[in-house]
């Protein structure tokens, strides 16, 4: 069995409870189901808070990988709560790589349910949105060694495109 057939198969969240809220009507079509594009949204906020004290500041989301591609493996009702857990994949100079797992608890009791999964990776910026080294807070996990100057992505240094974490007022 594959490591990712493995963690879709688990039990128990992998990681830190990161967020918790409420499925509401607002966030379903009129059948009652929650849309998956609010989910992803939980996701990345619950990433991003997760990310922050590791980056000492403030965190961009650069990627969000699913493998093989995005599944919801259970549906999410109104009226469930919607647990957030996150783990640390990877520290690297300027970015960190986070496994997000949402699971929810239907009517807020019972049995964890497992909802889907995937890998956020979001990098540390300057106020100006400019890549920053990793300033780690966290005693438990120091930023990796410098090993090159490998770019986060494949872009050349300063085209690196930071979209923020969460939602935006435009």
């Amino acid at each position: 069995m594959r490591y990712k057939d493995k963690q879709r198969n688990s039990t128990e969240p992998k990681g830190e409870l990161a967020s918790r809220t409420l499925a509401m009507p607002a966030d379903s079509n009129p059948k009652g189901d929650i849309f998956g594009g609010w989910i992803m949204s939980l996701m990345d906020s619950a990433g991003k808070m997760s990310a922050t004290p590791h980056a000492a500041g403030r965190v961009v989301t650069v990627a969000c990988q699913t493998s093989p591609f995005c599944s919801f493996l259970q549906p999410v009702h109104v009226g469930d709560t919607v647990c957030c857990y996150t783990d640390v994949k990877r520290l690297g100079r300027t970015s960190i790589t986070l496994d997000v797992e949402v699971w929810v608890l239907r009517q807020g009791q019972g049995a964890r349910i497992k909802v889907t999964d995937a890998e956020f990776t979001f990098v540390a910026v300057h106020e100006d949105g400019s890549p920053r080294e990793l300033m780690s807070s966290s005693p438990k996990l120091p930023p990796l060694p410098v090993r090159g100057r490998r770019r986060p992505s494949r872009q050349p240094k300063g085209q690196i495109s930071a979209m923020p974490a969460g939602r935006t007022v435009p």
